[in-house]
């Protein structure tokens, strides 16, 4: 740092008392000289060259530590600031060589400290926002230090260094939160509610589930306390959803079973030894017992569908691949009735961030649709393009940016305005297709919107006489964060 100390001999600070200090050092000197003049034992002149020269010799063995310790507090000083690395020094002098020394290894040892602290937060904050569950971090004021993923999607992005009392209006967690922190208690339990909404309705309130605890004593930092909560709202919907599952299995399995037994006691009495009858009955049998298979494989799968509806998707897809393999699945079908398949979908389209499964299951029941309610020795076609935006939903939060529309087109009956706004009701047909005696669930065009809902999609509907019926459905390329 300074190889010639030569060209840097004045380079000691003025603040530094480098002088002062010289001329302290030398005062005792001074006074002897002094006392010597005065007794005629020394003369003046040789009396000031003596003092001269021991001035001399003290800037001479003095100024060399006093300079390499000022380059040292400079060096030390740049140390303390961020992202500054070490330097090598050319000292000279024993004593400043170890204090540099001494200074790098000190340097050294913290910034590994400090890497090692560092990654260790960022794993812990990654481990964190991984839980499924709420967390945060208080301190002994009942300030909120830190909050993991789920804590700022339930409470709000920003709810750090704010104080408990005013993100929960609920007494018994506060006076909960204030036991823990007052070390009255190492740990409280309790079940609360929360109002999401502003105006606090009692019909919005969210039951949470509280665990407080104390961190330990050998815990650093400002930290002394954590809260983990649970949403109970996630077990109330899924209690909705077996219990509406259950009622919605027994009410459409009521009346095939109820068929099919009619028809056994049938044949077992009156029509026991009648062909025709017999034949005609087991024909029916046979088509309630495919309608009982096809409706509890759609409500299982419409259950499986509800249960995932809260995680989004993270696969890559493409729609071209999709939309050929369900075509092929369902040509036959189609041939059956003399219609075609018409794919536009070009292979540059891209891709969208979806499931594979349900993506492929959606269009499949709207492609199964369009050949079962469309008129025959007709084309079905399905084009696909990219869109600025998703259009929105009266029910829920689509996802922003640019999509994929995706449309299923036939030629058919007239769906009017009314009953469009009905077509993803569960079990909901319409009469004149239970007047032609076509068979369905009811259950396809439901499936596809809990599908387009855990996609933050959207499907929009247009029937005319002439130009047919248009199912299109829009998929987010990419799933942005939703908004809490």
């Amino acid at each position: 740092m300074f190889d010639k100390r030569k060209s840097k001999i004045f380079a000691i600070e003025k603040d530094n008392n480098f002088a002062s200090r010289i001329l302290a050092l030398s005062l005792p000197a001074a006074l002897v000289f002094i006392m010597l003049v005065a007794l005629k034992l020394l003369p003046a002149s040789i009396a000031v060259m003596a003092y001269a020269s021991i001035i001399f010799f003290n800037i001479v063995w003095l100024f060399p530590i006093t300079f390499e310790l000022q380059q040292i507090r400079k060096y030390i000083f740049r140390l303390s600031k961020e992202n500054y690395t070490e330097e090598q020094f050319n000292v000279t002098e024993s004593d400043t060589k170890q204090i540099v020394d001494a200074v790098n290894e000190m340097h050294r040892f913290w910034a590994e400290k400090a890497e090692k602290l560092e990654a260790q937060t960022i794993s812990d904050t990654a481990v964190l926002d991984t839980l499924p569950d709420p967390i945060l971090m208080i301190d002994k004021k009942g300030n909120i230090l830190g909050a993991n993923t789920s804590a700022r999607n339930l409470l709000g992005q920003n709810i750090t260094d704010r104080n408990v009392e005013e993100i929960f209006a609920s007494n018994n967690f506060i006076n909960a939160v204030a036991k823990v922190l007052h070390n009255e208690s190492e740990s409280e339990n309790l079940i609360f509610y929360v109002h999401p909404n502003k105006d606090k309705n009692k019909d919005d309130s969210r039951k949470l589930y509280a665990h407080i605890k104390k961190l330990p004593w050998i815990s650093k930092g400002r930290a002394v306390a954590v809260i983990s909560l649970y949403d109970f709202a996630k077990v109330n919907k899924i209690e909705k959803m077996q219990s509406d599952f259950v009622a919605n299995a027994s009410h459409e399995l009521r009346t095939p079973l109820s068929v099919i037994s009619g028809f056994i006691e049938t044949l077992q009495t009156t029509a026991k030894d009648d062909d025709v009858a017999r034949d005609t009955f087991l024909k029916i049998m046979s088509e309630q017992a495919n309608y009982m298979s096809l409706l509890i494989e759609n409500l299982l799968s419409l259950s499986k569908i509800e249960l995932t509806q809260d995680l989004p998707p993270e696969e890559k897809i493409s729609l071209l691949p999709i939309a050929q393999d369900v075509c092929n699945a369902l040509m036959l079908k189609a041939q059956n009735r003399n219609m075609h398949f018409n794919i536009q979908i070009d292979e540059q389209l891209p891709e969208i961030t979806a499931d594979y499964a349900q993506i492929r299951q959606l269009l499949q029941n709207l492609c199964d649709n369009a050949i079962k309610y469309g008129y025959e020795n007709t084309d079905i076609t399905l084009k696909a393009e990219q869109v600025d935006k998703i259009p929105p939903s009266k029910t829920y939060e689509v996802a922003k940016g640019k999509a994929v529309a995706l449309s299923v087109h036939n030629f058919g009956d007239k769906i009017a305005d009314e009953q469009i706004t009905r077509l993803t009701e569960r079990f909901y047909r319409m009469q004149t297709h239970k007047n032609q005696n076509i068979k369905g669930s009811g259950l396809g065009l439901a499936i596809a919107k809990h599908i387009l809902i855990r996609h933050r999609g959207n499907m929009r509907v247009t029937s005319t006489e002439k130009n047919g019926t248009t199912f299109t459905i829009y998929l987010p390329i990419k799933q942005d964060k939703q908004s809490v």
